[in-house]
């Protein structure tokens, strides 16, 4: 292994070129052509390429430098791939070795102990006792750059779901565990490279490197030269750190100022540029100042706080100081909370609703209902208006398949589907929840009340099961005897319909002779105008109350 100084190309007559940008860090491996740094000349910006591969060892500039060819920028540890063998170097610098022992035995131990204490494996914390936990959630992707306390993974025991935090400020490496695996306490489930460690493995290398090259210049020089055939000299010695140059104050055009590397990170992100606020050098737009900003609308986004988590281009409702009016308290939001929020705003801003109303006479269901109760309580089942609604859903599904399809995410096919599983909305202490009965059309009422009553237990209790809330058609959602005479519900995509279930009360029902007191149960059917015109949704409506009204249809 041999460190090996980077020096700037021919700039093509340029002097004094500015640095605007380092796109490394100490510490950081580079290949052979990876982007060092950008320069900027009166014409143009340009990115100087890595000669070799290697680790990033010391840089020898500061952004706001001004450079020339041949002026030295960056050392790297060349990697031990080179071709050269470390044994015909060895006499060569054994001289320099000897006449410093002190610095040969301090510079790589430092150095390599300081790369090993950068990165640490995270293990899987007290469980308070459970075993063979599932990973239902990775939180965030290698490479990211984490706070301490973030969410870095969920687990899901017989009880409940739980966040494990990050324990320290860093960027996680990479996962050791998948979706779907069992962990126990003790695990080592990740690889974090820590912010404190990160420092303490740049100043130890460049204390390394700078005792290396006041100690042994020749033998640096011999055995780079003999390794590579990158032109090397020693490191020179700075004697104060340049500091970097104050931005001009100047205007910035209406064209995006950032050099060709940002741009190309800013396309793989899918980032709009022009909303990026720069922080180089004359404001220019950095690759930290587009992953800064992707971090910002990501954790806005997960909070339900961004005003166009679609692009929609809406803007954010101002932030408001309550405590100007009287005292407040600030209590954290449950992680269901905040994906029912952020998964609600995208739908509503993704899907034109359209929303018909009518009413089901459920005068006859309800007489029977209470007939069967008797029957229920030797089967241990309470029989609700819940699972009528359920199969009524379920046969209409059948009937108007219309109903029971899906947008494709190319936009020019509908998903139509062979299957009906129908979700029932709950409202549990963590937030709403929705659960999903599969292949409702082919159970009968008894089942469907037990497996109801049981998903909506689950669901309060914390215990439902990530598969145990996918894959539904079409979402019942209902505010059973809370109150209200009709409300719009939000459909759930991909699903392309909901139906609203609000409070039933007696009404006057003309019967073509006279008035009678009939049970009305007042309906919504909310759905995506893309998918479903209003004719579609008037005969699946119809269908609807016709089964919910004589329940004798159910069986033909």
């Amino acid at each position: 292994m041999s460190n090996t100084t980077v020096s700037v190309p021919d700039l093509g007559g340029a002097d004094n070129v500015d640095i605007i940008e380092i796109s490394v860090a100490v510490g950081d491996s580079v290949e052979l052509e990876q982007d060092l740094l950008v320069l900027e000349t009166d014409k143009a910006s340009m990115e100087i390429p890595s000669p070799v591969m290697g680790k990033v060892v010391e840089i020898l500039v500061s952004v706001g430098d001004k450079v020339s060819e041949g002026d030295n920028i960056m050392v790297v540890d060349v990697a031990a791939s080179d071709d050269a063998e470390p044994s015909k170097a060895e006499p060569e610098q054994e001289p320099a070795a000897k006449a410093s022992p002190a610095a040969e035995a301090k510079v790589d131990p430092d150095a390599s102990s300081a790369a090993s204490a950068s990165e640490m494996e995270l293990t899987i914390p007290d469980l308070g006792g459970a075993s063979d936990v599932d990973v239902i959630e990775l939180s965030v992707e290698p490479g990211v750059s984490v706070a301490a306390e973030d969410s870095l993974l969920v687990l899901e025991t017989d009880k409940a779901s739980m966040d494990v935090p990050a324990p320290a400020d860093g960027t996680l490496v990479e996962f050791r565990i998948k979706v779907g695996d069992k962990v126990n306490e003790g695990d080592v489930y990740a690889v974090m490279k820590t912010a404190a460690s990160s420092d303490a493995a740049e100043s130890s290398a460049k204390s390394g490197a700078s005792a290396q090259a006041e100690s042994a210049p020749s033998a640096v020089a011999e055995s780079s030269a003999a390794e590579s055939p990158t032109t090397v000299a020693p490191a020179p010695e700075k004697s104060a750190a340049t500091a970097p140059a104050t931005p001009e104050s100047a205007n910035r055009s209406s064209d995006v100022y950032a050099g060709p590397s940002s741009r190309r990170l800013a396309r793989q992100l899918g980032v709009d540029l022009t909303k990026v606020s720069g922080t180089g050098v004359r404001g220019r737009i950095t690759k930290d100042d587009i992953r800064g900003y992707v971090k910002k609308m990501l954790k806005q986004a997960e909070s339900g706080t961004i005003g166009a988590a679609s692009g929609a281009g809406i803007p954010p409702i101002p932030e408001v100081d309550f405590s100007q009016f009287g005292d407040i308290e600030l209590q954290p939001m449950s992680k269901i909370k905040k994906l029912t929020a952020a998964n609600m705003q995208r739908n509503w801003l993704n899907v034109p609703h359209v929303t018909q109303f009518d009413e089901a006479d459920i005068t006859d269901l309800d007489a029977f209902r209470k007939q069967m109760k008797p029957e229920a309580e030797k089967r241990g089942v309470k029989i609700t208006p819940l699972p009528f609604l359920i199969k009524a859903a379920a046969q209409a599904l059948k009937l108007e398949p219309s109903f029971n399809v899906s947008l494709h995410a190319d936009g020019e096919h509908m998903v139509h589907k062979h299957y009906v599983h129908i979700g029932i909305a709950v409202d549990t202490p963590a937030g709403l929840m929705v659960p999903v009965i599969r292949d409702a059309d082919k159970k009968g009422i008894w089942e469907l009340a037990q497996e109801s009553a049981e998903l909506v237990e689950k669901a309060r209790a914390g215990k439902l099961k990530p598969n145990e809330m996918k894959g539904a058609c079409f979402t019942i959602s209902s505010l059973g005897a809370m109150g209200g005479t009709g409300f719009t519900p939000i459909v759930n995509a991909p699903e392309v319909a909901i139906m609203g279930v609000s409070k039933a009360q007696m009404k006057p029902v003309w019967n073509g002779s006279e008035f009678e007191p009939r049970n009305m149960l007042p309906l919504a059917v909310s759905y995506d105008h893309r998918a479903i015109n209003g004719a579609d949704c008037g005969r699946f409506f119809t269908t609807l109350v016709a089964l919910i009204s004589d329940i004798r249809r159910l069986v033909l």
